[in-house]
């Protein structure tokens, strides 16, 4: 560890970032770290053993990603796209929406996982039996307060971005849920999604 952090400053920060290193003593003290993190960015721990060697791609065994829990957030459907492969028949790209606070729904991020086969055939009906716009492959969904699919959306993290009209990009989304039984109108809002974001 010592050696790292000395390897660690000879670098520029800019292009490199060196994790925390944290001790504890008991269990339950490990497992308190994995939900609050030093760093408020970090996905949670990584635990490797004294003795385990740093190399290239994603090693197994000596190392071990203890990830904290997906945050949740329950958005609109707005947009879909068709797959490739063996998903390019079905519309299994899925771009959602949050409300904002002038009332409109403004996309948060995109998913194309988390589903299961049989909700993806779901999804895909869904998409074609409410389409109302088309733009060479994606479909505009219908999408209202008072009508629209609401999908739970777990998510590792959350940033702000200019590039997203909503003003923020998830990390890693992922549909965790259809839920049919929410109306459009109470899905989340944008500022209550902000409460995801990191302190400072």
């Amino acid at each position: 560890g010592a050696q790292l952090e000395e390897l660690a400053g000879t670098v520029d920060p800019a292009r490199s970032d060196l994790s925390a290193t944290v001790s504890f003593t008991e269990p339950h003290e490990l497992e308190q770290l994995r939900l609050a993190p030093p760093d408020p960015r970090a996905e949670g721990l990584m635990l490797k053993r004294l003795d385990s060697a740093y190399v290239a791609g994603r090693p197994k065994g000596p190392w071990f990603k203890w990830k904290r829990a997906a945050m949740l957030a329950d958005c609109v459907l707005v947009y879909a796209q068709r797959g490739h492969g063996r998903r390019s028949s079905l519309y299994s790209d899925f771009t959602f929406a949050c409300w904002s606070r002038d009332g409109v729904l403004v996309p948060v991020g995109k998913a194309y996982s988390g589903f299961t086969d049989a909700e993806l055939v779901e999804l895909d009906r869904f998409v074609r039996e409410n389409t109302v716009e088309k733009f060479g492959p994606v479909r505009a969904v219908k999408a209202g307060r008072d009508f629209g699919l609401v999908l739970e959306v777990a998510f590792e993290g959350l940033a702000r971005s200019s590039r997203h009209k909503s003003g923020l990009a998830m990390r890693f989304p992922r549909i965790n849920r259809i839920r049919t039984d929410k109306p459009a109108r109470e899905a989340d809002t944008v500022a209550g999604l902000e409460r995801f974001l990191p302190a400072g």
